[in-house]
């Protein structure tokens, strides 16, 4: 069944997965228009089942989401798992909803993707964009060669508000505010990670919804992933803060780019979004003034630097390829404007979803065939890698060229063994360790050298003082990230 699997997949990314990339030139923001891919369906003009229903003009609150995610699952058991990562500080679940064609069962090197929206709660249209995506992914299902690919082949956690708390007293129609954005303790959760440039440790008293992110991670080895803010135009990708003495602004208000030893996948992840949305690609500035990114794209830091930032801890502690997704130069706007929002990003979100095919994946055995869980596993010379599963399974997203994997297990010798990726296809590579000598403590791996975040209950927030409420107002009004 396994190779079955293996086999349908690569024959479709033979045909299906090369993407808009290789047809587009990138030399500038005007160098080529949106250019829709014809094998993927975005009509959605098909009759929907009441329970898929949602208010097309309109932004739908905890109460109204959660019944739409509960009615979901109820009419599609087959293709969908609902559950909670855990609470926000006033007791709102953190839904997640998994489509899959495998929902209640682990089917092996099956990736996960997941989605976020909400971070900030005045930052809603990702939200609401991924109450569709649920919409059309299942509607297409029976239809879509694309989504069936999608569905048959990847689990993919949808998650559209981690910040609900924020969201219910955010204003639609504030563009540039900050009022919901924080979470209920006053909190910005896109600051509220362990940092790499800091050492490793929390960036302010860890908060209940941060938590539950990082136990999420430390359960599945999640692939790929992006996460919606609004406020801007542009797919930006890790590193987003820096090593600086200072983590000022320098006095020219101009920042440096901070590059992992990834950057060549994240700025085609970054790119492949860009030039599939219908206009992030050839945006310039939101405002006067505002910062233009050529192509829809930016290095994080390049951007300005952020401590604490949630893609950062997504690719350093859990192996994720994650990237920011700013998706309008309005944080809340209208609901009426939803419509457009979403056909600007639709084509966008699903091409997204297949990038988690790319690359190679594969299982970590002892010499007895048995999987060897809790590994290490990285691309040499890249210095962040991922853990293998309870299954020994693998994953890891790389352009085409040719690599050396490294893997390290107590017990185990360390095993290293060149590969080749090929473009449309994905490398399928299993390792069998041998016995003998202990894991290269010295080695630069995924999660060794800075601990995990505290998973405890948030503490009450503390009362701050007149400069750091002043501080956080003006550092966070019509900031986006």
């Amino acid at each position: 069944m396994m190779i079955h699997l293996v086999l349908v997949q690569m024959a479709f990314i033979a045909i299906y997965g090369a993407s808009l990339r290789d047809s587009i030139t990138f030399d500038g923001p005007e160098a080529s228009p949106w250019i829709r891919d014809p094998r993927i369906v975005l009509d959605d003009g098909v009759s929907v089942p009441p329970a898929l229903r949602l208010n097309p003009e309109g932004y739908h609150h905890y109460d109204e989401m959660t019944a739409f995610l509960r009615a979901v699952h109820v009419a599609y058991p087959q293709l969908t798992s609902l559950y909670s990562i855990g609470q926000s500080v006033q007791g709102r679940e953190l839904w997640v909803l998994l489509i899959s064609t495998t929902p209640a069962e682990r089917t092996i090197l099956k990736p996960e993707v997941k989605y976020v929206g909400n971070i900030h709660g005045n930052e809603p249209v990702g939200r609401e964009l991924l109450l569709r995506l649920i919409q059309h992914l299942l509607v297409n299902y029976p239809k879509d060669d694309y989504v069936r690919f999608l569905v048959e082949t990847t689990n993919i956690h949808i998650m559209p508000s981690m910040n609900p708390d924020g969201f219910e007293v955010s204003r639609e129609g504030d563009c540039g505010g900050v009022q919901g954005r924080y979470n209920a303790n006053g909190k910005d959760l896109n600051r509220n990670f362990p940092d790499l440039f800091r050492g490793g440790k929390n960036n302010g008293d860890p908060q209940p919804e941060a938590n539950a992110i990082a136990r999420w991670m430390t359960q599945r080895q999640f692939v790929l992933s992006a996460a919606f803010h609004g406020g801007a135009l542009v797919a930006s990708y890790p590193f987003d803060n820096k090593e600086v003495k200072l983590n000022l602004p320098h006095l020219s208000g101009r920042y440096e780019p901070s590059l992992t030893p990834d950057d060549d996948t994240f700025r085609h992840l970054a790119t492949m979004y860009s030039f599939n949305h219908r206009k992030m690609h050839s945006a310039g500035a939101c405002f006067p003034g505002d910062t233009v990114f050529p192509n829809g794209t930016t290095n994080g830091a390049a951007w300005y630097y952020l401590a604490g930032g949630m893609q950062d801890y997504n690719y350093v502690w859990n192996g994720a390829m994650e990237l920011t997704l700013e998706v309008g130069c309005c944080k809340y706007p209208r609901g009426e404007t939803l419509p457009e929002y979403w056909e600007d990003n639709k084509q966008a979100m699903l091409k997204y979803l297949g990038e988690a095919h790319r690359g190679v994946r594969g299982q970590v055995f002892d010499s007895l065939g048995n999987p060897v869980a809790n590994a290490n596993v990285r691309i040499k010379n890249r210095s962040f890698g991922s853990k293998t599963t309870t299954l020994g399974e693998f994953w890891r997203i790389l352009m085409p060229g040719v690599y050396t994997l490294q893997v390290e297990a107590d017990g185990f010798a360390t095993h290293e063994e060149a590969f080749q990726v090929e473009e449309g296809r994905h490398t399928l590579l299993n390792v069998s360790l041998r016995r003998g000598g202990d894991k290269n403590s010295g080695a630069n791996t995924f999660n060794d050298r800075f601990p995990l975040p505290q998973l405890q209950p948030s503490q009450p927030p503390r009362r701050q003082s007149v400069f750091s409420s002043l501080n956080k107002f003006f550092n966070a009004f019509g900031r986006a990230k």
